[in-house]
């Protein structure tokens, strides 16, 4: 049980840096963690998530259709999360059965990781660690985004994308190829400066 407790404690404190380390606008610990309708949509799915593979499906489902009308972030129970998953902002968002989500992702409003097939099957996409999806972006199916990719705001994307690249458009396609280089953002008049350099436990995305 302790060591349950420690790993909670652990996703607890990593998501609340996470979003320190990559929203500008965070000014405090407190703030993300009272006030991050994101942040609380990824600590609700972690618990229905511990639900539906304790084999508590109805729990589950009906914690994440609570978080949903909570936080506007829809995430089926049984979907696969890894760590440090930021949503930013959050609102409209929709991760299906079947979908796969590796460390460090980065995903915006609006998204939705959505299924084609009606069987019961892997419908729905998986995005590798390092990953930006921007919002409104569709990505259906059971496609893969490759480590360190990125998918423009509104892009609809049904195929697989290859690691560190750029997609944008309807259908996406390719407009940018090797890692992106990140600028530092200004600090805001009296805010808290964005930091330069990956803290060590974030990876090096």
């Amino acid at each position: 049980m302790f060591d349950r407790l420690d790993t909670v404690r652990t996703h607890l404190t990593e998501d609340v840096r996470t979003a320190l380390a990559k929203d500008p606008a965070a000014k405090s610990a407190l703030e993300v963690a009272l006030l991050y309708p994101g942040v609380h949509a990824v600590w609700l799915y972690r618990i229905a998530h511990a639900l539906w593979t304790a084999d508590h499906r109805l729990a589950a489902r009906a914690l994440s259709e609570f978080a949903s009308v909570l936080t506007g972030v829809e995430i089926h129970p049984a979907a696969t999360i890894g760590k440090r998953l930021f949503v930013d902002h959050g609102d409209g968002i929709v991760i299906g059965e079947t979908a796969e989500i590796g460390d460090d992702v980065l995903i915006y409003h609006g998204v939705t990781l959505g299924g084609k097939s009606m069987h019961r099957e892997k419908r729905h996409p998986t995005i590798e660690d390092c990953v930006t999806v921007g919002a409104n972006a569709t990505l259906l199916g059971d496609i893969t985004v490759g480590e360190g990719a990125t998918v423009g705001a509104g892009a609809v994307l049904s195929t697989d994308v290859p690691e560190d690249v750029t997609v944008a458009g309807n259908p996406a396609e390719i407009v940018e190829s090797g890692p992106a280089e990140a600028e530092a953002e200004p600090a805001p008049e009296g805010g808290r400066a964005a930091d330069t350099e990956q803290p060590h436990w974030l990876a090096d995305c």
